[in-house]
């Protein structure tokens, strides 16, 4: 179906002008490729089957408070837009986000309430079926996910009724409908030459020769029928696309099998490697049947994050996850261009199913971007970058707190419902539902569903989610047998960093008057310093040497002089009654003359010369500061001469 949706922030909603040299809103960010993907999924499976009318949504955010997601507002206008156009769709639809913090489960929470609650899920349906379900969670029980969603359906009537209470005031009648179909001596004559052959070669379990035959058939079919049917092709084509499909549902649906002789709750033969590729800081291969994906983990240092604006304001990202999706991997021929929406939102799926599991910024002060490319496809690659981008982040010696895998989910719904574990691509095509599961042992961090069909009560949902817990347990086992947790050192060819804490009032010592302090340390040592502003200071380089040398000279810069320590300072001026001596940078005490040596001397300078290197004690300070030194608690008396 020819199916547009744009969805738009205008920087001036909240009162902004877009950043950057051009001064006005260019390509689509990630946020708004996400939010439009959110609309078309939940309303594309309302449009009845061989509905090609082109239809554009365009959803421009015009006004915005910067504490509630415009994206669920959008989805109310874009089903209210589409009723009061008369589009001949099975709506209107509700649709909520649904949260959980401290209190229980909330409707529609603000930017905060997500950042700080354990769920935040998008829910759109109906009042007794689900059409969309898409979010994020840390970590929670298959049963408090399942009551989300019951929780957010439960509001979806009011959402619903004010769609309806304005389409009564100005919505257009629904536009008749009806799809065209190949005429029934084209079906009868495609059923009777080809189904027999069809039915065989839906059994061919390597998606390459199943295809091949599939195309075989059809050119023969075409061959054969277009001199009695001229300019019927696509008829033609339908006709045996309906086959193939009828017979795709028939094997499952009443054999309990599928094209690739599994039953239904079957697993495909999963593999895992890390450590692949030497190079790199840490990666790994994670293949599942003909699915397979090379994911790749880089250890950066904080320049490396990534600036996110949007209305909002402007934050940054210390953790990202990339998804590419090779013409190659599918055996097409494609021009390589810019990341795709589908690419960006699988990306962004997989992103969101680790997110929970990755170390703060204070445990592991990197920034970490992982990259999945896929190598080879026949369904549900943005499980398999889940499970790989885990291992790869375990192999970069990331202390994540539990591995993650995820595995899609598939339905076909007749009189009866069969729910399939671990769908092939042409059980995608096929089939009624594309419903992507991902977690830890101990709970779901992600899902994602994808519908064919008008919706499903929350009973199969819950069946389903079940029914994907042994695949995830299992994937989980294989995964733990080629690497149980993260390496205990990173890449030698990772930069290392080191994260310290300082008083805020210190950071202008270690900066210096016009950066000329932080740039001497740059300068002497190679390395990279970020300092935030409360005080958080993070020293990075490949050579650990040169680490340690910034260290010890920022350690230097913020130490306070302790009582009854020792330095080793530089004379820095000599007066009669002592010498000022520079124990820490910047820091200077008194020598006075009768600390100097155990007996009596007539000049400091006898002993003492300007630029020396001498060892003192810090004896005492003042309450004024000044710090009282002494070089003769360091010197063994002399004996006296009898």
């Amino acid at each position: 179906m020819p199916l547009l949706v744009d969805y738009r922030e205008k920087t001036y909603a909240a009162g902004k002008i877009p950043g950057g040299f051009f001064k006005r809103e260019g390509r689509p960010t990630e946020k708004e490729i996400l939010s439009a993907r959110l609309i078309d999924r939940s309303l594309r499976p309302l449009f009845p089957k061989g509905f090609n009318h082109e239809v554009q949504i365009i959803a421009n955010v015009l006004s915005s408070d910067q504490q509630n997601d415009s994206d669920i507002l959008a989805l109310i206008g874009a089903s209210a837009s589409l009723l009061i156009a008369g589009a001949p769709f099975e709506g209107p639809i509700g649709v909520v986000r649904v949260g959980r913090g401290d209190g229980g489960l909330l409707i529609n929470p603000t930017f905060h309430q997500r950042d700080e609650g354990s769920v935040d899920l998008v829910v759109a349906g109906f009042t007794d079926r689900v059409v969309m379900v898409e979010g994020g969670m840390r970590e929670v029980t298959d049963d408090d996910f399942v009551k989300a969603v019951e929780f957010g359906i439960e509001f979806l009537p009011k959402t619903i009724e004010v769609q309806h209470r304005v389409a009564e005031v100005c919505g257009k009648p629904r536009m008749e409908f009806e799809a065209r179909q190949p005429s029934h001596e084209i079906v009868s004559e495609v059923d009777t030459m080809f189904r027999q052959a069809i039915a065989e070669a839906v059994r061919i379990g390597e998606k390459e020769k199943r295809q091949a035959e599939l195309d075989r058939i059809k050119e023969e079919a075409l061959e054969a029928l277009l001199e009695k049917y001229p300019e019927q092709e696509i008829d033609i084509a339908t006709a045996l696309g309906d086959i193939e499909r009828a017979e795709v549902r028939r094997l499952i649906s009443h054999e309990n099998v599928r094209v690739d002789g599994r039953g239904l709750r079957d697993l495909r033969p999963v593999a895992c490697e890390v450590g692949i590729l030497p190079r790199t800081h840490g990666s790994a291969l994670f293949t599942r049947g003909q699915t397979q994906s090379l994911a790749v983990t880089t250890l950066g240092t904080a320049i490396d994050e990534q600036r996110v604006e949007d209305l909002e304001g402007e934050t940054t990202k210390s953790y990202m996850l990339h998804y590419n999706f090779p013409p190659f991997s599918v055996g097409e021929i494609r021009p390589l261009r810019s990341p795709a929406r589908r690419e960006i939102g699988h990306g962004a799926l997989a992103e969101r199913a680790i997110q929970p599991v990755i170390p703060n910024s204070e445990i592991f002060p990197y920034t970490i971007r992982v990259v999945s490319d896929i190598l080879e496809s026949n369904g549900s690659s943005s499980m398999a970058t889940v499970c790989s981008g885990s291992l790869s982040l375990m192999d970069a010696g990331v202390p994540i707190r539990a591995a993650v895998a995820g595995v899609a989910m598939g339905l076909v719904k007749e009189e009866r419902y069969h729910i399939l574990t671990d769908i092939l691509g042409i059980e995608d095509h096929h089939g009624d539902m594309d419903f992507k599961i991902a977690g830890t042992r101990t709970g779901l961090t992600a899902v994602q569903m994808d519908l064919k069909i008008t919706g499903i009560p929350i009973e199969i949902l819950k069946e389903i989610v079940l029914q994907s817990v042994e695949a995830r347990q299992t994937i989980h086992g294989i995964m733990e047998t080629t690497i149980s947790q993260p390496r205990s050192q990173i890449s030698i060819y990772a930069p290392r960093i080191v994260a310290i804490r300082i008083d805020k009032d210190k950071i202008r010592d270690i900066i210096g008057p016009g950066g000329k302090t932080i740039r001497r340390i740059i300068d002497e040592t190679g390395v990279v310093i970020d300092i935030n502003d409360d005080g958080e200071v993070k020293i990075a380089s490949p050579d650990g040497q040169a680490l340690d040398q910034a260290l010890d000279m920022i350690n230097a810069l913020i130490e306070e002089p302790e009582v009854g320590k020792i330095y080793d300072g530089t004379v820095k001026r000599i007066v009669d009654f002592g010498a000022f001596i520079e124990i820490l940078p910047g820091k200077e005490g008194l020598l006075h003359i009768s600390e100097i040596e155990h007996h009596r001397i007539n000049s400091v300078r006898d002993v003492l010369t300007e630029g020396e290197q001498v060892r003192v004690k810090v004896i005492g300070t003042e309450r004024d500061g000044k710090i009282r030194l002494s070089r003769k608690a360091l010197l063994k008396p002399k004996a006296r001469k009898r």
